[in-house]
């Protein structure tokens, strides 16, 4: 019997600090290494919650920069990816029908000009960033939209561009728009 109750003693204190302490330290490490210290980043515009810094959201109007495509329509409850290979046809034509698309709001670039992280998927699905190439290639686009000079919207753009320690260059696609908002021109 004094081995059981030492057993159950030993597994509630096991439980204790491997669950609590463990979430614990993990939470102590994002407060100090992440820019949002730990907590979910959330953007406002006119005093209002628009969305979150680390969930993708579809922006389609020609105002607006536009993010990865998303396999799971931007829904946080169904993340993943569509799981279809490069040579799957239904992908390549999923695929071809994004290129068609992205040319079709963008008549002054070629093919080979697309960057491919407009035209496929994240593997989760919300990828929130672009990278600043894929921002490039669409300053003409909103410029003109919004009636904007496009070196106003290139400063924009480089203004909201992150250069992390590590790791390429980003861009928040959610952030990004705000920022033109704020601009005061749309």
């Amino acid at each position: 019997m004094k081995t059981i109750l030492t057993s159950l003693k030993f597994t509630v204190l096991s439980c204790v600090l491997l669950f609590v302490g463990y979430v614990l330290v993990l939470w102590g490490i994002a407060a100090i290494a992440t820019p949002s210290h730990g907590e979910i980043g959330k953007v406002e515009l006119n005093g209002k919650v628009v969305g979150t810094t680390n969930v993708g959201q579809s922006f389609t109007r020609p105002e607006y920069f536009w993010g990865r495509p998303s396999a799971v329509d931007y829904d946080g409850g169904a993340s993943g990816g569509s799981n279809k290979g490069p040579s799957n046809p239904e992908y390549l034509q999923e695929v071809n029908k994004r290129i068609n698309t992205f040319l079709k709001a963008h008549p002054y670039l070629k093919k080979s000009d697309i960057s491919s992280e407009m035209v496929t998927a994240s593997g989760s699905g919300l990828d929130p960033h672009i990278s600043p190439r894929a921002a490039e290639i669409q300053i003409f686009r909103v410029a003109k939209a919004r009636h904007l000079p496009v070196e106003m919207v290139s400063e924009i753009v480089k203004r909201q561009t992150h250069q992390p320690l590590f790791g390429l260059p980003y861009i928040n696609v959610l952030e990004l728009n705000v920022a033109l908002e704020k601009s005061g021109n749309n």
